[in-house]
């Protein structure tokens, strides 16, 4: 939790320990949170600036991150029997993979921010691409998204395959190696993806906007 903290540049202000002998078993805990945040009204990232052509930019995502555990589990029966099982298409076992921590953006679009005008911007959690990439549309607008353009990372082709996923279905559950979106003008598209790989990320273009019903249509 103090790595994720330094990541995203915020402080842990308060906390809280609770024992509940008799709901949980000994030596097992549970861990929330949540954040809060501010900004100033002129600064605000609304939206509304968007335009029939600008380009959206994904940032590839460190694995499963958070999401979709419930059929992660179904479909790879995790017990503590296979989760340390070596799979050569991994390249490590289920457990380590499953375990990767979640990338944290904020500094790197923070700093994004003092070269590009951003836009918009989604974060890509439960719900996928589906639902949450059309929460930073304008009306009347849609994100076209190229598939090809996509990192092909090893476990999503994994889950698939391994549970039979409809390709819907899986860019409705996971975030399909993008962890973040946001949009651009066209004309710094290209910018925006050199800021952020001198960051150390991994950016690319991954589609664009297009005038259409509000939502996300994959090609």
């Amino acid at each position: 939790m103090a790595d994720g903290c330094v990541q995203a540049g915020c402080a842990l202000v308060g906390g809280e320990t609770a024992e509940m002998p008799g709901f949980y078993p000994v030596d097992e805990y549970d861990l929330a949170g949540f954040s809060v945040g501010m900004v100033d009204r002129d600064r605000m990232i609304d939206g509304s600036l968007i335009t029939e052509g600008d380009a959206i930019i994904g940032l590839q995502s460190s694995g499963v991150h958070s999401n979709g555990f419930s059929l992660v589990r179904k479909v790879f029966n995790i017990s503590d029997k296979n989760i340390n099982m070596y799979l050569e298409d991994l390249g490590h076992t289920i457990g380590e993979e499953l375990l990767t921590p979640t990338k944290i953006y904020v500094k790197q679009v923070l700093a994004l921010r003092e070269k590009v005008e951003i836009k918009a911007i989604s974060h890509i959690t439960g719900g996928g691409f589906f639902e949450n990439i059309p929460r930073m549309l304008k009306p009347n607008t849609t994100a076209q998204i190229e598939l090809a353009s996509l990192p092909k990372m090893p476990i999503f082709s994994l889950l698939q395959r391994q549970g039979n996923i409809p390709e819907r279905e899986m860019y409705n559950t996971f975030n399909m190696g993008i962890g973040t979106s946001m949009i651009v003008s066209k004309e710094q598209a290209n910018q925006a993806v050199s800021e952020l790989n001198a960051l150390g990320e991994h950016a690319f273009v991954i589609g664009s906007v297009v005038a259409g019903e509000e939502g996300v249509t994959l090609c």
